[in-house]
């Protein structure tokens, strides 16, 4: 049975979780754009609280545009800007120096089309946490089909169920100012856990 999930911007924790769930994932790419999502967006904790960054897309958030032709809009310097906001956000994480120089390589290559961007961001994300799945893309769109698991629009902002998180707590940058933070980005369990950002995902996989 295929487990079909759509395209995140450095989603977050609950995204790996259905992942780790899967041997094998496959990403929507037939699907149209929806906004109000994490398609283009990712959430970080910062000094001032939730900081939602968001990937500039050409021609505005076009609902009928196929995700796998959504374009960035690359003229505003947009990496530049979210990696000047990750390292402030996670310069002092624990792990942070572990992996920023692999992923800041990521900010400084242009990328074209949304899709591209998400599928390498989050392959690397993958090998990094350890998590072993297979990920591919869809070769169709699949609709009211059995012979799939969906899981596309289970992660959104608008369906949030932080009382999964309730017994997952780990160490955060600001916890001492904001409290602790669920389901942000992937990023910030990985800067702050590392190794063991696996078994955190582990733990919420169960909850899933």
């Amino acid at each position: 049975m295929k487990t079909i999930i759509e395209s995140q911007y450095l989603p977050p924790i609950s995204y790996f979780a259905v992942l780790l769930k899967q041997p094998s994932i496959f990403i929507e790419q037939y699907e149209n754009y929806q906004k109000g999502s994490y398609r283009n967006r990712c959430h970080i904790a910062t000094a001032n609280g939730i900081l939602r960054l968001s990937i500039p897309l050409e021609k505005g958030k076009n609902n009928q545009t196929p995700i796998k032709e959504v374009k960035i809009y690359n003229a505003d310097n947009w990496q530049i800007q979210h990696w000047r906001a990750i390292k402030s956000a996670y310069g002092k994480s624990p792990y942070f120096e572990f992996y920023a120089d692999e992923l800041c390589l990521f900010f400084e290559k242009k990328y074209d089309f949304l899709l591209d961007w998400n599928t390498d961001l989050l392959r690397f994300m993958t090998e990094n946490i350890g998590l072993p799945v297979d990920i591919q893309l869809t070769d169709n769109y699949y609709k009211n089909d059995n012979s799939i698991m969906d899981y596309r629009n289970v992660i959104s902002p608008k369906k949030e169920n932080l009382n999964l998180f309730q017994d997952l707590h780990y160490g955060q940058v600001f916890e001492d100012k904001h409290g602790f933070i669920p389901n942000l980005s992937i990023l910030d369990l990985l800067f702050c856990k590392g190794p063991e950002a696996i078994f955190v995902i582990d733990n919420l996989k169960n909850k899933l």
